[in-house]
This record gives C-alpha cells, sequence and structure tokens, in this order.
C-alpha cells in the first residue's frame, strides 16, 4: 500500500505540470509522499473546494499550489484549509510570471500564502520549504534535509576554473 500524502502539489492546468514537477521532484528525491492533481480555481471551482476543505482530513500537512495568469488557486485554497499553502507563480505568456507573482503576494491580511519565486526555482523551492516544515516534527526528514543542503554546498566549486 502507498504512503498517506503528506503534500498535496495542486496546479490550475496541465500546462503548469512543466513547472511543478520541480516541486514533485525534489519531494520524490527527500522521500516525501505526495500527490499531484490538477485543481482549476476558475474552471473547475468545485474540485477546488472539495480539495481545500479535505485536504487536512485526508493527512495532508502542506500544500503547493501552482498557478499562472490571474493565479487564484493559491490564494482560495488557503482560504478554505487551516493547512500551509506555498504559491508557485507559473511563468506566463503575456507578462512572464509577473502577474501570477503580485496575484499571489497580494494576500488580504489573515489569509497567507507563502509567495516563492516565478517558475522552476519557485517550484524547487516550495518542495524544499514544504520539507522543512515537515522535518520540524521528524527527525529523518530534517537528516535527509541537511544532507541534501551539505550536497549542493559541496557541489559549490571554489574557483572558477
Amino acid at each position: 500500500m502507498a504512503e498517506t500524502p503528506l503534500v498535496g502539489i495542486i496546479m490550475g492546468s496541465t500546462s503548469d505540470w512543466e513547472t511543478m514537477r520541480h516541486a514533485a521532484d525534489v519531494l520524490a528525491e527527500l522521500g516525501v509522499p505526495h500527490e499531484t492533481k490538477v485543481v482549476s480555481a476558475h474552471r473547475t471551482p468545485q474540485r477546488l473546494y472539495d480539495y481545500a476543505t479535505d485536504a487536512a482530513g485526508r493527512g495532508l500537512k502542506v500544500v503547493i499550489a501552482g498557478a499562472g495568469g490571474a493565479a487564484h488557486l493559491p490564494g482560495m485554497t488557503a482560504s478554505m484549509t487551516h493547512l500551509p499553502v506555498l504559491g508557485v507563480p507559473v511563468e506566463s505568456k503575456a507578462l512572464k510570471g509577473m502577474d501570477s507573482l503580485l496575484s499571489i503576494a497580494q494576500m488580504p491580511g489573515g489569509i497567507p500564502v507563502g509567495t516563492l519565486a516565478i517558475g522552476k526555482p519557485g517550484a524547487i523551492n516550495a518542495g524544499l520549504l514544504a520539507v522543512a516544515i515537515l522535518a520540524t516534527s521528524d527527525a529523518a526528514l530534517a537528516e535527509r534535509l541537511q544532507t541534501w543542503r551539505a550536497r549542493q554546498t559541496d557541489s559549490v566549486a571554489s574557483d572558477p576554473e
């Protein structure tokens, strides 16, 4: 039997997967069970409602929500769950993700969304931030995260050539 997912990765459309797969890759590398779903705030509002309101009851601890354009998915999700929601602005064609970034970052007081960078770096960091949140109550995961970060540090050359 598969482990119960601890992190939910949701996105507004299948085209967002190219960005959001990087969060899934980080979670997989660090051994964190997760799920991925397409949940559009605009086109599938009932699916969003059901997902967000049932997330904690299904065992999720963190939700990573990627969205482009108007980018309502992270904020709407956060409004319907007490779980931490991490928003990843997906790069849009029209405004290169600045529209998404501002939409996610400008949440009203009382409905927080942790907002990451635009695109792939944001998705990677959302995965790492979800791991860090979970690691506060999981010593083995904290050790895996520390090892991952040490490998990253060790991979940085000290000389330019």
